[in-house]
């Protein structure tokens, strides 16, 4: 399984989800909660400057998850996002408990974790940034 090949491939698989989950997420809170909804649920969550950081939290999501499909600066917006999800585990969840069905701090973990694996290990060949390397 240390095969490079294999590595390259679960880190694409890796990149794929993280960044469609992301895209996602910021689709949704541009497109259908929309920005004042999506502020005034970050006021009620305590978050500071709750109408930047939701354009913020979501033009990040949206852009950050779209580079991380096709590998593109992939270490640099994996470790942005890491810090968006943790900062969504402090403001957002923490109060809430550990387990994801009862809005606790699970699921931003997992996420964290998952984008801190593509910090270590990068984007892999299977990305814009293994093939600008090689070029």
């Amino acid at each position: 399984m240390n095969r490079p090949a294999v590595r390259d491939f679960a880190l694409l698989v890796l990149r794929f989800v993280l960044g469609a989950v992301f895209v996602a997420h910021g689709y949704r809170r541009w497109f259908e909660t929309g920005m004042a909804r999506s502020a005034a649920q970050f006021a009620e969550w305590g978050v500071p400057q709750p109408k930047l950081s939701a354009y913020l939290a979501g033009s990040v999501e949206l852009i950050g998850g779209a580079l991380l499909i096709i590998g593109l600066l992939t270490t640099l917006v994996a470790g942005v996002l890491a810090l968006l999800a943790a900062a969504a585990a402090y403001f957002v969840h923490l109060d809430h408990g550990f387990f994801a069905e009862a809005g606790g701090v699970e699921y931003p973990v997992v996420l964290a974790s998952a984008l801190f694996i593509v910090v270590v290990f990068g984007a892999g060949r299977a990305s814009l940034d293994g093939v600008l390397t090689r070029a």
